[in-house]
């Protein structure tokens, strides 16, 4: 699919997932390079959402290397446990913190992020990274985006 996405911007949050979904899945289907389809993954939810950092960081030698990313630079490898991707990656669960400066041993990549919402990443039941959104604003995240941003990493294969 080489077209642009058709992006909704007065929708509520479930009908801008609902349309970027099948979006995002004629973006993947029949490609299997891994980082192709994570960087157009980033790219549409960037688009469609307008978040501060969307990227995903991928696991390489027991810590998160950082991968296919939209935003400002980021911190380049995180150790599990540590931060709020470490700790997703480490507990094997989604992660929506509110405010990042009340999450013990939060890593400040930007000082603008304000709350942030982790999810493992797996291939073939074995988390192979983590998708990690973080938006300038406090409380941006909720069960809604848990909900859809898993059933869109359904949908990533490599």
């Amino acid at each position: 699919m080489a077209e642009d996405l058709t992006i909704l911007k007065t929708a509520s949050k479930e009908e801008k997932y609902q349309s970027i979904i099948p979006q995002i899945k004629a973006l993947v289907e029949g490609e299997d390079d891994l980082i192709a389809n994570l960087a157009n993954v980033c790219a549409a939810l960037k688009e469609q959402f307008g978040w501060f950092w969307v990227g995903f960081y991928l696991v390489k030698n027991e810590e998160l290397v950082l991968g296919p990313f939209q935003g400002p630079v980021a911190c380049t490898r995180i150790k599990k446990g540590k931060g709020v991707c470490g700790a997703s990656w480490q507990r094997e669960e989604v992660l929506v913190v509110p405010n990042v400066d009340e999450f013990p041993g939060h890593i400040a990549c930007a000082s603008a992020s304000k709350s942030e919402i982790v999810l493992p990443f797996y291939l073939q039941d074995q988390i192979v990274g983590v998708l990690d959104v973080d938006s300038e604003y406090l409380s941006h995240f909720d069960n809604v985006d848990a909900k859809y941003l898993n059933e869109i990493l359904r949908l990533i294969h490599g």
